[in-house]
């Protein structure tokens, strides 16, 4: 194969030639991965993320317009795989230390012959944002404007969380489910 500038390997690769994108990812694979091991600090998920990013390069080539230059699109696909994949594992990160902690406060309340009931534990898996209104109006019976203040927010934005905390909680709970079936009294 004769030596084809970038323009023509991209422009054959949307069309599916697969010697194309092997010259775009043996020409782009080393940059990216010198890139994703600046931000990622890691070798082994450099290399994965690049490996996705060139995966995803194949599925999205026909969504390259030119306006950029192609390895800046690849680091724009590995920025963003790389920042997805940090906010999942945030998330995982906090919904097992969420887990934890209820699991210790259980623990804790059983240890001293207190009820630990199913809506303690289903409370206890909501975020703060939600779990601290909810309580401060179904516990201590405190208003949505005092609740506002406590919290420095809005009182109906206290009063939305403590809705959707309530709907949470008895999700949760499986509260105000209907029976399966049709079966009518009769």
């Amino acid at each position: 194969m004769l030596f084809m500038d970038e323009i023509e390997l991209i422009t054959e690769a949307k069309k599916g030639d697969h010697r194309s994108f092997a010259v775009l990812f043996r020409n782009h694979y080393p940059l990216l991965v010198k890139y994703l091991m600046k931000i990622t600090m890691n070798p082994d998920l450099s290399e994965e993320l690049a490996q996705a990013t060139m995966a995803k390069c194949v599925e999205k080539i026909h969504l390259f317009n030119g306006k950029s230059k192609f390895s800046s699109w690849l680091i724009s696909i590995a920025t963003n795989m790389y920042i997805d994949q940090h906010r999942k594992k945030k998330r995982e990160s906090e919904w097992n230390d969420g887990e934890a902690r209820s699991r210790r406060l259980q623990w804790h309340m059983e240890s001293r012959n207190e009820e630990w009931t199913d809506a303690l534990a289903a409370l206890s898996r909501l975020s703060d944002e939600m779990r601290i209104p909810l309580i401060l109006k179904h516990y201590y019976g405190y208003s949505y404007d005092e609740i506002g203040e406590i919290l420095n927010i809005a009182a109906g934005t206290a009063k939305s969380r403590v809705h959707h905390g309530l709907l949470a909680v008895r999700r949760e709970l499986k509260v105000d489910e209907k029976p399966k079936g049709n079966l009518v009294k009769r």
